[in-house]
């Protein structure tokens, strides 16, 4: 334990720095657990209301319809461009006045959101407008008359616009680690619209229009309950701050920050908006429908696991602002673990469960090569295994590595079009592999050590090939373990699930049992949750 834990000397609360270091451990930890159970479970909830939902929409509206309004979503999603990551840069700005409880600051650093969101919408407005008037070109392959188009995306457009003028305040619940506010004000909300759309649509006529007015309506009521709980509690928040134009002045972080996460954001966005234009070009369509199935599965993991997280940048970044080294490369090493048995585990069951449910569920025609499959799990992992890198690197408010996105983006379009001409689907999964594996898992925490946990890169070298020798023999053992299973998985959906179950429950185990015997980190991310629960109770 560091000599700097035992000063003796008492705050005026009569706690020793060491004690007060722990308080805030367990504090940060609670909210944590918190945010992640009430995140999951509406996770869930919605994802089942949401097949339940689609499975309706097009039995009565259609898959043009649906189309349309993806596609205004997309031209929407374009415009939304403009935020710039305004929101990143003032989470991070927030972190330092919050841990020293400074309510003057974070009044004046959300202002100063507050003004520059506004401007923003101003430039969305004016963006939509221009848009506008290629409506009839962009739809006009589409049956339906344009006012749908019209009507879809003006809906949209307005619960767009109430979250750069209201719901931006939202970034203090999150900020405060009550990501869990903002989950019951938003997720629960929409639930109950998907179940009202879903109703109405089924039981009503001029079942889209309902469709629109039930979105605009929701819109309007999560922005009312947001900005109620946000003023609730944070009552500070409601006093006026004159002249925020000026705060960017005082806070030239937030600006500089600004620019840098932009190019982040464009990067980003290019990747993902043209995976599938590159996929329909080298592949043909029956083969992206079969990739389309799998991407079911791997989507849905994902905004799982990603909900078991969420707002814990919010709680790294508060352990930040407290200067406490040893604690933060401590946490660092444990929610590095935590998700690298969570990332591994679901990618061994991705690898022996899915092409048997495929075949249970659609039929063996739909099952892609192996190769594609081993390429959708290895995407999958480097996914969900750089979530410790990632939320460390925003914590500390890392974003000067602008030419890291610029490099990623070159990378994965470059190998992916040079893949898709030799090797079509593989070659494409393949090509955005190597450009992520180059950026994401190697410079990423190069960057990391070097600028924030300020370490040498061999401990991360180090721990890395500890879990990965862990992984490694685990399969081993779950390869083993499948050839001994008697139980023919694709006979029933009561024979897969219960295949399924004991495949998760052998790999689950196993894999811990290595981490936690050979990892401190594992080892004392189960002591903090463990004290965290009895305390707790």
């Amino acid at each position: 334990m560091p000599e700097s834990w035992h000063i003796t000397s008492r705050s005026s609360w009569g706690l020793t720095v060491f004690e007060m270091a722990q308080a805030g451990a367990y504090d940060r930890t609670k909210k944590s657990i918190r945010n992640s159970v009430v995140a999951v479970s509406l996770q869930v909830v919605s994802l089942l209301i949401g097949f339940w939902s689609r499975r309706i929409f097009l039995n009565h509206l259609g898959t043009e319809i649906l189309g349309l309004n993806t596609t205004a979503t997309s031209l929407l999603n374009f415009l939304n461009l403009a935020e710039l990551g305004i929101g990143s840069a003032i989470a991070v700005t927030l972190y330092k006045p919050i841990f020293d409880d400074d309510k003057q600051s974070i009044k004046e650093i959300v202002a100063l959101q507050g003004w520059l969101y506004r401007i923003i919408a101003l430039i969305v407005i004016g963006g939509s407008v221009i848009l506008s008037f290629f409506f009839p070109m962009i739809f006009s392959k589409t049956t339906l008359p344009l006012w749908y188009a019209y009507a879809s995306f003006g809906v949209l457009l307005y619960g767009s616009l109430l979250g750069y003028f209201f719901n931006y305040k939202q970034i203090l619940l999150d900020a405060h680690q009550l990501n869990y506010k903002i989950q019951l004000s938003v997720k629960l909300i929409s639930i109950f619209k998907l179940i009202a759309q879903a109703l109405t649509i089924k039981f009503l006529d001029n079942g889209y229009i309902w469709w629109l007015v039930l979105e605009a309506v929701f819109a309007t009521i999560i922005a009312i309950v947001l900005s109620r709980t946000v003023n609730k509690t944070f009552p500070y928040i409601a006093e006026k701050v004159t002249n925020p134009a000026e705060l960017r002045h005082k806070y030239p972080e937030v600006v500089t920050k600004v620019k840098q996460l932009f190019v982040h954001k464009i990067a980003g966005f290019v990747i993902t908006q043209t995976t599938p234009l590159i996929i329909y070009a080298f592949a043909s369509l029956t083969l992206v429908a079969k990739y389309g199935n799998y991407l079911i599965f791997t989507n849905n993991l994902n905004a799982i696991l990603s909900a078991c997280f969420i707002g814990l940048t919010a709680s790294v970044g508060n352990m930040i602002a407290s200067d406490d080294k040893n604690l933060t490369i401590k946490v660092f090493r444990e929610l590095f673990s935590i998700r690298f048995l969570m990332a591994t585990v679901c990618s061994i069951c991705l690898w022996f469960l899915v092409d048997p449910f495929i075949k249970l569920w659609i039929g063996p025609e739909y099952i892609l090569d192996k190769s594609t499959l081993l390429l959708i799990v290895i995407g999958f992992y480097i996914q969900n295994s750089r979530g410790a890198v990632d939320v460390f690197k925003d914590a500390y408010g890392l974003f000067s590595d602008v030419w890291a996105p610029i490099a990623e983006s070159v990378l994965c379009l470059g190998l992916a079009v040079l893949g898709g001409h030799f090797w079509g689907l593989n070659g494409i999964l393949g090509g955005y592999i190597v450009g992520e594996i180059l950026i994401v898992k190697i410079w990423k925490p190069i960057f990391l050590f070097r600028h924030g946990l300020r370490q040498p890169i061999v401990v991360y070298i180090w721990l890395c090939a500890k879990h990965l020798l862990a992984a490694a023999v685990s399969y081993s053992a779950i390869k083993f373990i499948t050839l001994h299973i008697t139980i023919n998985q694709t006979d029933s959906y009561g024979n897969f699930f219960l295949y399924a179950l004991i495949l998760f429950l052998s790999c689950s185990i196993f894999l811990f049992t290595l981490l936690y015997v050979s990892e401190v980190g594992m080892s004392g991310f189960i002591k903090r949750l463990t004290t965290t629960l009895k305390k707790a109770k």
